[in-house]
């Protein structure tokens, strides 16, 4: 019966997929992601490691003893294989929270995008045009941990194509431009911080008469700082 569940969900999945594919050849952004989204509601969740609850002695349940507790804790928390259906359904969540990516990049939601990419990979890490995809609007996103984050995917799909392939090489052109973009990224927020603590401060020691322009850092030889006070 759950076979059967599965395979039906898998069937009516693929054709709400199939209507996405035709709205999205077709420029219909809208229409394909909301085609593909229902198609996705269609399948079962992603399953997640389930955890045993400790029962106590309201329960009518003895607790552990100490023991017993060491004794689970060695035990591993490993999940059953997953079966065909499960795989099927893995791939099938995949494939289309990367369309939802296409789709919202297309719509200028960036954010959005990197997430639906993140769900295709929790499903299928080794997913290139969900690891492309991510990349792409982490660097639209223009922020540093953005740009940090798209480095590192650029590295995994650096590690999955091979070394030949157009793609890797055009991958390496983006990490070299990214680099530049990260250092800048990280250098103007830091000055924002620096500058919104420095304000902050200021508004701290102004009831003293007195502003962040007094304390003076100055390297002390040591790799460290020391910090002088001045009028």
């Amino acid at each position: 019966m759950a076979s059967y569940l599965a395979q039906e969900s898998l069937r009516i999945s693929d054709q709400l997929k199939s209507e996405g594919n035709d709205h999205f050849r077709a420029r219909r952004w809208e229409e394909a992601l909301v085609a593909y989204r229902t198609g996705l509601g269609r399948l079962p969740k992603r399953r997640t490691p389930s955890s045993q609850p400790v029962a106590d002695s309201a329960d009518g349940v003895a607790p552990l003893s100490n023991e017993e507790e060491d004794a689970a804790s060695k035990v591993p928390d490993s999940a059953p294989a997953m079966t065909p259906e499960e795989l099927d359904c893995a791939k099938a969540r995949a494939v289309l929270n990367a369309n939802i990516g296409a789709c919202c990049v297309k719509l200028n939601d960036h954010q959005q995008a990197v997430e639906a990419c993140t769900q295709a990979l929790l499903d299928d890490p080794n997913y290139v045009k969900a690891l492309q995809r991510r990349a792409a609007s982490n660097e639209k996103l223009n922020t540093w941990s953005s740009l940090t984050a798209a480095q590192e995917d650029y590295t995994t799909l650096l590690n999955i194509l091979p070394s030949s392939s157009p793609e890797a090489k055009e991958i390496e052109r983006s990490q070299v431009l990214l680099k530049l973009r990260l250092e800048a990224a990280q250098k103007t927020e830091t000055d924002e911080m620096l500058g919104k603590l420095k304000g902050l401060g200021n508004s701290i020691l102004g009831n003293f008469g007195l502003s962040t322009d007094n304390f003076q850092f100055v390297p002390n030889g040591q790799g460290g700082y020391s910090m002088n006070f001045t009028r």
